[in-house]
């Protein structure tokens, strides 16, 4: 039984992207066309011309904590802060919130979230009954997994989060053949039945996220009898990317267009450095063009032995936001690439801050081949002008700096 959900997923790699940059304009002018938003934000942008990565990494990345900024702004006449041209009715049967609140639409079609796809790849198929224990309330997480089981053609148990001993029972009882839902709550499912001696051995596989998944979780489920994957999706963009039976990284959704930039800008890293997941996704309902996750990762080279072609990320690697507070002043990642920027002798940079409070010390490291002590006078000048703050600067060869995608390290709470 083949584990792919479609033909799109063992395309020729240059099908798929000629494919991506076809459908790419339209979506620029429909959310251009059909949303408040990027009506705004892409003002001005020709449509037709964005039909290369390169032309659409010269548009503004739109990140969540500007997204949420328009949906508060917007409460009293738009919840959704004119990202969406659906309204309440049949075309937007439910609405979820998140943390913040930024409030999500749910669109009508079927397998809205793409989650089918997901779910074959950790060998899910038609005819299986899915024990769902993902919230069912204001989050979408529960819907995600239930409308990806349902078009692949299985039955959902809607277990929902808590009451474990009951969990426990359903699972005894119904006989699923999976679980989806956070990696530790299948942990404390399979204690409290161990506990309390009930067997629950149908289950043999499992699709987990919205948390982290550490190879001790995963072999610890297998020596139960439990195949767990993982998979990578937001409330806002649904899937992003899936882990296969290989376990080399998580490949790309079919229906999405990833980059991973340079935290801060809107700049497309080299393949293999850490930077942000920026996601454009063809969605008609809720088309979120170049929105910046928030999440840092990276891209592998090759292709999953599995035999897709798409592109593969690493996974979550951290958190892309390292604004960090120093002597009162707040100091963005942007700020770090703006200096950077400033001196095309410097390559990547790392703001190192040291130091207690009320004494910290900023220092810029910067990989450069230069050695004289001119360049670094000229960037300190350049980053109290930026940041308003001293700084000292030292200089290293290029390649010395990790690849772990950090702008800002704040090493204040390591002393």
């Amino acid at each position: 039984m083949s584990s792919t959900l479609d033909a799109l997923e063992t395309r020729a790699p240059e099908a798929r992207e000629a494919a991506l940059m076809a459908v790419l304009p339209a979506q620029i002018a429909h959310a251009q066309q059909h949303t408040a938003a990027f009506a705004d934000i892409l003002r001005g942008v020709d449509a037709d011309g964005i039909a290369s990565r390169q032309a659409l990494a010269a548009l503004p990345v739109t990140r969540k904590y500007e997204l949420l900024a328009r949906q508060q702004a917007l409460r009293a006449s738009d919840v959704f802060g004119g990202f969406t041209g659906l309204g309440f009715g049949a075309a937007m049967p439910r609405v979820f919130a998140s943390p913040g609140t930024i409030y999500e639409p749910e669109g009508a079609r079927p397998d809205y979230w793409r989650m089918a796809r997901a779910l074959r790849a950790a060998g899910f198929a038609a005819g299986e009954l899915v024990h769902n224990s993902f919230s069912y309330h204001f989050t979408p997480a529960g819907s995600m997994m239930e409308s990806g089981a349902r078009a692949l053609g299985c039955t959902v148990f809607p277990g929902g989060t808590g009451q474990t001993e009951q969990q426990v029972q359903a699972i005894a009882e119904l006989r699923p053949a999976g679980y989806a839902g956070t990696p530790s709550f299948l942990k404390l499912i399979v204690e409290k039945a161990q506990a309390l001696g009930t067997p629950i051995a149908s289950l043999k596989k499992a699709l987990v996220s919205g948390e982290a998944f550490p190879p001790s979780l995963r072999d610890w489920l297998r020596q139960r009898g439990i195949e767990g994957y993982q998979c990578y999706a937001t409330a806002d963009l649904g899937l992003i990317a899936y882990e296969t039976r290989a376990r080399e990284g998580l490949v790309l959704d079919e229906a999405v267009i990833v980059e991973i930039v340079r935290p801060g800008t809107g700049e497309p890293v080299p393949e293999g450095e850490v930077g942000e997941v920026v996601v454009t996704t063809l969605n008609p309902d809720y088309p979120l063009i170049r929105f910046g996750t928030g999440d840092l990762s990276a891209v592998l080279p090759g292709h999953c032995p599995t035999g897709r072609t798409n592109t593969r990320i690493r996974g979550w690697l951290g958190r892309a936001d390292q604004t960090t507070k120093v002597r009162g002043m707040f100091v963005h990642p942007g700020q770090i690439a703006e200096i950077a920027r400033r001196f095309p002798q410097v390559g990547k940079a790392r703001l190192v801050v040291s130091g207690e409070m009320a004494s910290d010390r900023m220092e810029l490291q910067v990989e450069t081949l230069e050695t004289g002590g001119g360049l670094a006078v000229q960037i300190a000048e350049v980053i109290r002008e930026v940041t308003k703050l001293r700084g000292e600067v030292r200089m290293v060869p290029p390649g010395t700096l990790p690849n772990d995608g950090k702008v800002i390290e704040d090493v204040r709470s390591l002393q």
